[in-house]
């Protein structure tokens, strides 16, 4: 207090402080009561454990938090192990439960009874399983059944902070906490983005303001309470642990305990405007000064301001003010800020508010034209409504209704025409499907009944959209919701928000292939939040930074390969909103794609090789080498990786090492867990394809591509061809520079010209017999005239000039090169225009096509590309005149 009054000590000493005593009493009187019921009954073991049992004490709520006030009751909840009995002392054996309930029961007396010397600490332990009505210990399996039979949400909160505070060195009391941990930490924290929290939050908070209100009104001299009152420690307590609950289970940062920690962690994630987490901050130092000023005037468990005049004066002089209006001025400027922030998170989200996402650029980065096409529309339902969306809304509530259990809907068809689909029986037929499947009646009723509600709102939205978009995007959003409706919590997210649900249904109008892969991957709802998501830059060092540490914090090697996945879905969907929204070319898009594969390859490495048992040393010698689509920078969504690895390391152990160290790498990139899969490799460019090894060492790798004592044939050619494309992505550095080195030296080769176009038209020849093509329309990729036939020719140019341009040795894109060729003067620059944008055409198209679902084949109708064709052709037959 004297400390804290002089102002030479923090909010973080005095919480920090009573914490530390508050722990150090019970562990020292938990010493003592121990040795005299030992004495008494003798030590406790389990019934198959073969280390003694100690009395778990758990802090709970501010001792758990290290945040302990000046006048604090102590939350406690005691755990042991499991049953067994004690080895009998000076009276017979007892059951471990009954020892430890005679050591709660007395370490609850040693702190809060009465004597002459006052008490130490009020204990409370209503905290406990079931209450005041639970039994005062209990084990570690019962804990667990009431967990997961019992549990409720606002338990939920109250773990978030719990520890152990008793002994915590021996083997054990390490035993113990972490058996506890096991326990507690799946049960506070989902696997999976909990949006279910926020309606269950609020619930408690307005029963919390619901009780201070009625005290209020009971005592009027007591109704400015800054804890339990409107802007008070508990809202901004509740804006710091609804952070943690909805994304703990999935990023291991926001398992922290003291509520500023909370805070500032959800701030750096990109959750909580700079500004507002300063504010909540202030207010929480501000009020927790307060509290303790309050506290120290008589030693009570008080957060109610004085009355008295002089009462009032005293406070705001110890708290530095002039007179008690100041500090009122003061007080009042921080409950509103908290006030604000907390509706901010927790109202009621169908108007224009986001929450839970970043609110830093909401004023200065609205979300674009194009991704909000139908976020007004929603709003339109709850407020502000014409007569003629009315009228939209009566339709949609009465199409997605028990009328659909009727099996003659003729006046339904006439809602869905009026609400515009432009064929009403299809979509009528698969709403009376959805309506009537046991997944939709089976649904438990708060699950059904958001359910209900986002198919309302979804079918009131249609009708703003675009005619021709009506019926897929209903269908799709259709789709998604049967793969989501067993997760509650993403039905809350789209609930709750809004504009989220307005993004998700312009995104999946917008394509096939995106509602395919949300679908998949619906954890990438909680990205629709996020408004900075079309408008920061991407910043792939910050990236792989800050996935490095998530996975040195995970639980294991399958959360971090689903952490893995998280983000690399994450940042895929958000390269592809940024599409839609028409924010990014396709060269642009490339670009982002294959950084991302790079950024995702570097991190995956050296999370990899944390978990070869053999390394020997800190940092692989070993990278990873790009070919393909990957190589030439040219990725697409859903693109294979053609990869290579090569290691450059003298130690004996070293080809071994690596091996293991790429099969582990490959799985952690191929396997499928719960969050999907991250990428499929082909590794069949490698020297000697399938039958070579899976890593090659830097030396023998040259020695293959330079073809030492060996004379060239066609199947070196091939893979000089595939090297034109080819660069290092991932790993060593210093290995990359080496692969580079020799990719240079292999290019700049001398070839003939009539030998070097003879084996490239041959190679052709050979690619479309593998591709045949029956049907009347045109392969963008595969027909002559397509996509190879361009690569192809690209490929002989580089091969033959290389060695006299160096230009041509950087990996900069078919296009580009094209032009460099141009300016060499072995084509025309009309040449190179035409080829290039015939090349530029056959991607979007491509892209589009992709986009639209339709992968198999890429093919389009002969008149659409023939003047593309065309000029592709022309220029084949001039530069391999005389190779056919």
């Amino acid at each position: 207090m004297e400390r804290d009054l002089a102002g030479t000590a923090d909010l973080t000493e005095v919480t920090g402080a009573m914490s530390d005593l508050a722990e150090l009493t019970i562990q020292c009187s938990l010493s003592v009561l121990n040795a005299e019921l030992e004495t008494l009954y003798g030590t406790p073991y389990g019934a198959h454990d073969p280390l003694p049992q100690t009395l778990g004490v758990v802090g709970m709520g501010k001792l758990g938090g290290y945040e302990l006030n000046v006048s604090s009751d102590i939350d406690l909840i005691f755990v042991y192990a499991d049953e067994g009995e004690t080895t009998g002392g000076e009276r017979s054996p007892i059951s471990s439960h009954e020892y430890f309930s005679k050591l709660g029961k007395k370490l609850i007396g040693a702190l809060s009874e009465f004597t002459a010397d006052g008490y130490v600490f009020r204990v409370d332990m209503r905290l406990r399983p079931n209450g005041e009505a639970g039994p005062l210990v209990c084990s570690l399996p019962m804990l667990e059944e009431y967990f997961y039979v019992q549990g409720r949400e606002w338990e939920r909160y109250a773990w978030i902070k719990s520890r152990l505070v008793s002994e915590t060195e021996s083997d054990s009391a390490k035993h113990l906490a972490a058996q506890l941990e096991a326990l507690v930490q799946p049960f506070v924290y989902r696997r999976y983005l909990d949006f279910g929290v926020i309606d269950a939050v609020r619930a408690l908070h307005a029963q919390i303001r619901r009780e201070a209100m009625r005290r209020a009104s009971m005592r009027p001299d007591k109704a400015d309470d800054i804890k339990l009152g409107r802007g008070g420690i508990r809202e901004i307590e509740f804006c710091a642990q609804v952070f943690q609950l909805i994304r703990g289970g999935q990023d291991a940062g926001f398992r922290v305990r003291p509520t500023l920690q909370a805070l500032a962690y959800a701030a750096s994630q990109g959750l909580l405007a700079p500004a507002a987490a300063t504010q909540l901050a202030e207010a929480y130092g501000f009020l927790r000064q307060l509290e303790h000023r309050l506290q120290y005037a008589d030693d009570a468990q008080t957060h109610v301001l004085p009355v008295a005049e002089s009462e009032r004066a005293r406070l705001a002089a110890s708290l530095g003010f002039a007179h008690y209006a100041a500090l009122r001025q003061t007080l009042d400027e921080h409950l509103s800020n908290v006030e604000r922030q907390f509706n901010e998170i927790f109202a009621d989200k169908n108007d224009s508010h986001y929450g839970l996402s970043s609110t830093a650029n909401r004023a200065t980065h609205p979300m674009p034209a194009a991704i909000t096409g139908v976020a007004e529309t929603v709003s339109a339902i709850t407020a502000g409504a014409t007569a003629q969306s009315i009228a939209v809304a009566e339709a949609a509530a009465l199409v997605w209704s028990e009328a659909l259990d009727d099996e003659n809907t003729p006046q339904l068809l006439e809602y869905v025409v009026a609400l515009g689909f432009n064929a009403p029986a299809k979509v009528l037929s698969r709403l009376t499907t959805v309506w009537r499947s046991v997944r939709h009646t089976s649904l438990p009723e708060k699950s059904r009944m958001r359910f209900d509600l986002l198919i309302e709102r979804a079918l009131h939205s249609m009708h703003e959209l675009a005619a021709k978009r009506r019926d897929e995007t209903l269908l799709r959003f259709l789709d998604l919701l049967e793969a989501i409706n067993r997760r509650g919590a993403y039905l809350a997210l789209l609930t709750e928000y809004p504009a989220a649900l307005a993004r998700v249904l312009s995104t999946l109008g917008a394509s096939r292939w995106a509602a395919d892969y949300l679908c998949s991957h619906p954890q990438l709802l909680d990205e629709l939040l996020d408004d900075e998501l079309l408008v920061s830059t991407f910043d792939w060092p910050a990236f792989k930074a800050a996935l490095a540490a998530r996975l040195a914090a995970a639980d294991g090697v399958e959360q971090q390969m689903d952490l893995l996945r998280h983000a690399h879905h994450a940042e895929l969907f958000r390269i592809l909103l940024l599409d839609l929204a028409g924010h990014m070319t396709l060269e642009h898009v490339s670009d982002r794609l294959s950084e991302l594969a790079d950024a995702m390859l570097d991190v995956t490495l050296e999370a990899v090789w944390q978990q070869v048992p053999r390394r020997h040393c800190a940092i692989p010698r070993f990278a990873v080498i790009a070919y393909g689509k990957l190589g030439g920078k040219e990725l697409a969504y859903g693109s294979d990786l053609d990869l290579i690895f090569l290691y450059d390391d003298p130690d004996e152990a070293a080809p071994e090492i690596y091996l293991s160290f790429a099969r582990r790498l490959i799985s952690w990139l191929t396997s499928s867990t719960g969050a999907g899969q991250l990428f499929d490799i082909d590794l069949r460019l490698r020297p000697d394809g399938a039958s070579g090894l899976l890593v090659t060492d830097l030396n023998a790798f040259r020695r293959y591509q330079l073809r030492e004592g060996g004379t060239a044939n066609a199947a070196w050619m091939w893979e000089h061809q595939a090297l034109t494309r080819a660069r290092y992505c991932a790993g060593d550095a210093r290995i990359g520079a080496a692969f580079e080195a020799i990719r240079t030296q292999v290019l700049i080769l001398p070839r003939a010209a009539p030998t070097l176009a003879q084996e490239i038209v041959a190679m052709r020849a050979r690619v479309l017999e593998g591709h045949p093509n029956s049907s009347p329309l045109f392969d963008l990729k595969h027909d002559r005239g397509g996509m190879v036939d361009i690569e192809f020719m690209v490929q002989y140019f580089v091969l033959l000039y290389a060695g006299s341009c160096p230009e041509l040795i950087r990996n900069t894109g078919n296009i580009a090169l094209l032009r460099t060729v141009a300016g060499y003067a072995a084509i025309t620059a009309s040449e190179a225009d035409a080829v290039g944008s015939a090349y530029r055409f056959y991607r979007a198209w491509q892209h589009r096509l992709q986009l639209d679902g339709i992968e198999q084949h890429m093919r389009v109708s002969a008149e659409q590309a023939q003047t593309q064709r065309e000029a592709v052709l022309a220029l084949w037959t001039r530069v391999f005149k005389n190779a056919a």
